[in-house]
């Protein structure tokens, strides 16, 4: 749905466009490019505080630099709905992270001006680095790198690893924290204490007022004065914050902290610091949320509320007449409270997703057994092997992609070492309108191939609180759950646990020519498809593996010695994933059959609700029923009647 712009904004198609505009005139953009985004995102969906918390950011910016030469970097993209609108795009923002429409995060196939693809946090700083030492071995000394990094994202290791190395590079780089105290949840950890004493030290920030203006001043009497000036400047800031400046341990000429929405500040800070060589902070303070009431308020209901009524802050969920299946991560938070009161060892973790995971449950029942550590997935599994070397059973939840980050540490500190952590993988599969960067796409494959690992994927509530049940039990070593991302199937959820033999897979139904083999939730999608299948005359049988490691040898016996035509079925990479591990059997054992595998193909799949990415990769139930028909029989009653 298209919505119309503002008077100013509507004579924006690129930078250049807003650079036409007098600086008196920026608040007005600001407010209008505000105002377009609760207008469409009320309407369309999509990630809502974060831009509006950074929309004079925004637009000082763009309206500064020389974009898309000046390089301009946007952390995890949450907050670039704005940079977005501003650079072409605002006709079609309208299809933000709809099918087939624009990205909610920056992606450089989209546009010159996203200088580097998002969607995890804490890579800016890195990236933009990269594109400065870059710019300097080429002869372009006049080129800006600006990273835009939240104060949630800079928790991360990379981060501090990126700020460690631009501290030595002395390349022209200007780091923007944009310190809101949040990122989906409320910050945690020593630096979001750090900054709000930056930020509350009255003292400091008189004086910071006036250190810029008279720095400017100083060093026009030359660098000798210079250099005498700077050393005065950090030894005024210590003593007034009773510390050290941590970025300028680092190296960074540190600036701030400063009001993030003051458009006409801000243009003036770009503008100084532009001329100031080095690597360089600019600390801003801004309310996630900013210019929309209910979301100042409640900044985590409001990260990406769907639709809603803008001017009632309704927010807009469907109505059903009966009780509906609850969402998967409302399982895992719900039920992990359950196991914890029956058993004392259990401890739940989160890198910085506890509403998301719905840990947030068991922090508020159990808050000294339950831990958000901030956006550090590294630190959260090793954290969690520290836990379970003292006898305690940890589950460690983190969504499939962003489980990606910690790979070393899930093979080197827990699997290497037999511990029982418990990794919970939230959003396996597809991810849905968040995209490539965030499909849970290569669990399967980049799991089963360690050693002293279980991997597991329930189909169902029930199974996922049975493997629950199972991974707390004794021995049980490195395990892992992955689940997909939405509602289940059972509204009947809550039943009475019970284990599950671990590597035991299970018949769904009985058939005939075909069997098709699944793992986890997409066996949903199989059902559907069978169920089909049957009102057309054919028969294929279906069977749950449960397990990719290890695998139920004994069902595949059966099924190799039984049928010649095989369909395999997961929301998981072909590459090495569960129909490899298929392949391998078979050929292991020296069975024959015609082996089709279905699911995410060997490309990048983009935004998409998931039913519309399973149909376009050919694995929802018409797809699985597709591929059955090829090869099986179909049949009036117990007759055949066509091949």
């Amino acid at each position: 749905m298209q919505v119309p712009a503002g008077d100013f904004l509507k004579r924006i198609n690129n930078p250049s466009d807003l650079k036409e505009f007098k600086e008196d005139e920026l608040e007005q953009v600001c407010n209008e490019l505000r105002q377009y985004i609760i207008d469409v995102v009320s309407v369309n969906g999509g990630h809502f505080a974060a831009s509006l918390g950074t929309v004079e950011l925004s637009v000082a910016l763009q309206y500064v630099l020389n974009t898309p030469y000046d390089q301009l970097v946007w952390d995890v993209g949450h907050q670039a709905y704005g940079h977005k609108i501003l650079t072409g795009r605002r006709e079609n923002f309208h299809t933000n992270r709809i099918y087939q429409g624009i990205s909610g995060f920056p992606k450089r196939s989209e546009s010159v001006f996203d200088t580097f693809g998002v969607g995890h946090s804490s890579t800016s700083i890195s990236a933009a680095l990269g594109m400065a030492v870059a710019s300097q071995y080429k002869g372009e000394t006049d080129r800006q790198h600006v990273a835009v990094i939240g104060d949630g994202a800079m928790t991360a290791g990379m981060a501090f690893e990126a700020l460690n190395h631009a501290g030595i590079e002395n390349s022209n780089l200007l780091v923007i924290l944009n310190d809101n105290n949040m990122s989906i949840d409320p910050n945690v950890g020593a630096l979001k204490e750090y900054l709000t004493d930056i930020t509350t030290s009255k003292p400091y920030n008189r004086f910071r007022d006036d250190i810029a203006t008279v720095l400017s001043k100083i060093s026009s009497m030359g660098p000798d004065a210079f250099k005498i000036a700077k050393k005065i400047e950090k030894s005024i800031k210590g003593t007034l914050l009773k510390r050290s400046n941590f970025f300028e341990a680092l190296k960074f000429r540190y600036f701030g902290p400063v009001d993030g929405h003051d458009v006409k500040h801000l243009v003036k800070l770009l503008r100084d610091l532009r001329d100031i060589p080095g690597p360089k902070l600019l600390h801003c303070i801004t309310v996630k949320g900013k210019g929309y009431a209910l979301a100042e308020k409640d900044q985590t209901k409001w990260h990406a509320p769907g639709l809603f009524d803008k001017i009632t802050g309704e927010i807009k969920k469907t109505k059903y007449d009966k009780p509906q299946p609850p969402k998967y991560q409302d399982v895992f938070g719900h039920t992990i409270i359950e196991l914890a009161e029956a058993n004392p060892k259990i401890m739940g973790i989160t890198p910085a997703m506890p509403s998301g995971c719905s840990l947030n449950l068991m922090m508020k029942a159990m808050p000294n057994r339950a831990f958000d550590v901030g956006i550090a997935e590294q630190h959260a599994v090793t954290f969690s092997a520290g836990l379970a070397t003292q006898g305690l059973v940890p589950f460690c939840n983190i969504y499939s992609s962003f489980m990606q980050r910690a790979y070393d540490q899930v093979i080197h500190d827990v699997a290497l070492q037999k511990l029982n952590v418990v990794l919970c993988l939230d959003r396996a599969g597809f991810a849905g309108a968040d995209g490539a960067t965030h499909h849970g796409a290569y669990d399967l494959a980049y799991m089963r191939c360690i050693p002293n690992m279980t991997v597991s994927a329930p189909m169902n509530e029930e199974e996922l609180r049975n493997l629950m049940y199972t991974a707390q039990l004794d021995n049980m070593g490195p395990f892992v759950i992955r689940y997909p991302r939405g509602n289940g199937v059972m509204v009947d959820w809550q039943r009475p646990m019970k284990a599950i033999p671990i590597g035991k897979g299970r018949k769904v139904s009985d058939g005939e020519e075909v069997a098709i083999l699944s793992i986890g939730a997409i066996g949903n999608e199989v059902v559907k498809a069978t169920e089909q299948l049957h009102t057309e005359g054919y028969f294929p049988a279906h069977y749950d593996l449960r397990f990719v490691k290890p695998l139920d040898e004994a069902l595949l016996h059966e099924v190799f010695t039984k049928f010649n035509h095989i369909v395999t079925v997961e929301d998981g990479c072909l590459e090495g994933g569960m129909g490899s591990a298929v392949l391998e059997f078979m050929a292991d054992n020296n069975y024959k059959a015609q082996v089709t595998r279905l699911g995410i193909p060997d490309k990048v799949i983009e935004h998409g609700d998931q039913p519309e990415l399973w149909a376009e990769c050919g694995f929802d139930a018409a797809g699985i029923a597709t591929s059955v028909k090829k090869y099986a029989i179909k049949r009036d009653n117990t007759h055949i009647i066509a091949s």
